[in-house]
């Protein structure tokens, strides 16, 4: 996407120079560029890019997997690049991070959706992401509620609706959301 800020990891000078024109021209924003992993992952952190095209066994990296440690903390997607040679493409996708395959023939027209999949790919896991989180909350919190008229009921002798009644009750009357007086119930239950 034109304004997306692109981190390059590349070795290669003339390589990095042909894909930094190419952005540049399409309207991307180059912040950071590296020759080396233990680089590539001190700025990657610092600048907070939109993107990141690295280099497939990026030198300074031996025993670092650059793109997993980077898709492991959600920094940005990666985009490989990789020889045209190469085999193993599809096993290279499925990584931790990996958003997409460059060949380093750079080829222009195949450029540009690639990066556009990349970043479109990651804004939708991250949503999934937030979605789950908040999926996560919604059911602990009913889980709570459940407990709370559960022991309700039993120290008070209310059925079940005559529980959620008076909780509901509690908490408009408290101005507080009916998970918060569900866990001050079961945590007054557990003293």
């Amino acid at each position: 996407m034109p304004g997306s800020r692109v981190f390059i990891s590349e070795s290669d000078l003339n390589f990095r120079r042909r894909l930094k024109d190419i952005l540049i021209h399409s309207g991307y924003l180059i912040i950071g560029e590296s020759s080396s992993g233990k680089h590539t992952l001190q700025m990657v952190s610092r600048l907070d890019p939109t993107l990141i095209i690295l280099e497939h066994r990026l030198p300074g990296s031996e025993d670092l997997d650059i793109a997993e440690i980077i898709g492991g903390q959600m920094i940005a997607p990666v985009v490989l690049t990789v020889d045209a040679r190469r085999q193993d493409v599809d096993e290279l996708v499925r990584k931790t991070g990996v958003y997409g395959v460059l060949s380093r023939t750079l080829l222009e027209a195949s450029i540009l959706p690639v990066l556009e999949t990349a970043i479109a790919g990651f804004e939708r896991v991250t949503d999934l992401q937030k979605q789950v989180v908040e999926l996560r909350k919604k059911l602990y919190e009913r889980r709570l509620v459940e407990q709370a008229k559960g022991l309700l009921m039993e120290s008070k002798g209310f059925t079940e609706e005559q529980a959620y009644r008076y909780m509901r009750h509690l908490s408009m009357d408290n101005c507080l959301p009916l998970a918060k007086i569900a866990r001050n119930i079961v945590m007054a239950a557990q003293r």
